[in-house]
């Protein structure tokens, strides 16, 4: 992790652009629950919610499961990039994970494509395709739908998106 940002330094960073980068986490037995929320902050308003990602983790070097993604509304140039590093520096930090796990869903093939592409460049790589086989039906229940399984390296993760920050 040497020359990765850590999660204090992220936080930072995003506070310098004055926006707000919170981490919800939650522990049930050993599943550790993630939401990584970035909003810009209103005078007497809630703040305006910009970006999320779930996942869950768990007590494994490939525990880290990414589930949903949204970057939403005007002005959110970095924001994509403040999830993740988040996202990985908090798996580093605090918990065992070293590999995470997503589903490139598949709703249509150009934004399915366009997924698969955007998260080989976080350093994501195909595992499977997740179809309509029975043996598929664990995965989909798991991940909601159908797609491309992909597993990355966190630190390597960490690494290529902080130089977008």
């Amino acid at each position: 992790m040497a020359g990765s940002l850590s999660l204090a330094e992220i936080e930072q960073r995003a506070a310098a652009r004055g926006l707000l980068l919170r981490l919800q986490v939650k522990q049930v037995l050993a599943v550790r629950t993630l939401r990584v929320v970035v909003a810009r902050p209103r005078q007497g308003q809630a703040p305006v919610l910009l970006g999320e990602l779930k996942g869950w983790a768990l007590p494994l070097p490939h525990g880290l499961q990414l589930d949903t993604m949204r970057v939403q509304g005007a002005d959110t140039q970095g924001v994509g990039a403040l999830i993740w590093a988040a996202t990985f520096a908090w798996a580093l930090e605090a918990t065992p994970c070293r590999r995470a796990r997503l589903l490139a869903i598949r709703d249509n093939d150009q934004q399915h494509r366009r997924l698969v592409r955007y998260f080989r460049q976080l350093g994501f790589e195909p595992t499977r395709e997740v179809g309509a086989a029975a043996l598929d039906l664990p995965l989909r229940l798991v991940w909601g739908g159908a797609g491309l399984l992909m597993s990355g390296d966190i630190a390597q993760g960490l690494e290529r998106v902080s130089r977008r920050l």
